[in-house]
């Protein structure tokens, strides 16, 4: 559990906080939260910060991934409580972490991959998740059928997945695609330059 003050800076956290983080007390209090949260929560994570500060919202529960040091993630549900003062204003804001359990077969979950696709494999993921056929990302990519075809086995092998909506699932999972806008989009980071 940790209290943000209105600017969504951390101000304090109890110790299962600092844990969950693996961080001390001086690296966390007084850096925004979004330091701590996969880059994907900013598109998610402000409309709930706004509903609890304009008072349309007491609390909300929301997915997210989570960063404590820079090469691993663990997914967690996040709830956030407004905390109001005097005069209905707000004071700040609680948000409690709780992580997932982890499944012993699921090890691979807890590192955040390195850029492992390449420009052309992050268009064609982008596409597949949006439901585009392989002839309509032919077309669009100038390439053969089966050119798209063997970059989406590339990407099933290199995501353990045994199928299309199962590599939709695992990039979405690992923070690849973004969350909460379409058409879904990979993130920068896990882009090969």
């Amino acid at each position: 559990m940790a209290s943000l003050d209105p600017s969504l800076n951390i101000a304090a956290a109890n110790a299962d906080f600092f844990r969950q983080f693996a961080r001390s007390s001086t690296d966390i209090c007084g850096r925004s939260i979004y330091d701590f949260l996969h880059p994907s929560a900013r598109s998610v994570l402000p409309r709930h910060f706004t509903r609890l500060s304009d008072g349309q919202r007491a609390r909300f529960v929301e997915r997210v991934v989570a960063m404590p040091v820079a090469d691993r993630v663990f997914s967690a549900e996040m709830t956030g409580v407004a905390v109001c003062g005097e005069g209905d204003g707000l004071t700040g804001i609680v948000v409690m972490v709780s992580p997932d359990e982890e499944a012993p077969d699921n090890q691979d979950a807890a590192c955040l991959p390195k850029p492992l696709l390449t420009p052309l494999d992050a268009r064609i993921l982008e596409g597949v998740a949006t439901g585009t056929s392989t002839v309509q990302l032919a077309a669009r990519l100038y390439l053969s059928r089966q050119g798209v075809e063997y970059h989406v086995g590339l990407m099933l092998r290199r995501l353990k997945a045994p199928n299309r909506a199962a590599l939709v699932s695992r990039a979405y999972s690992k923070g690849i695609l973004t969350v909460g806008n379409w058409p879904p989009r990979v993130l920068p980071e896990f882009v090969k330059k």
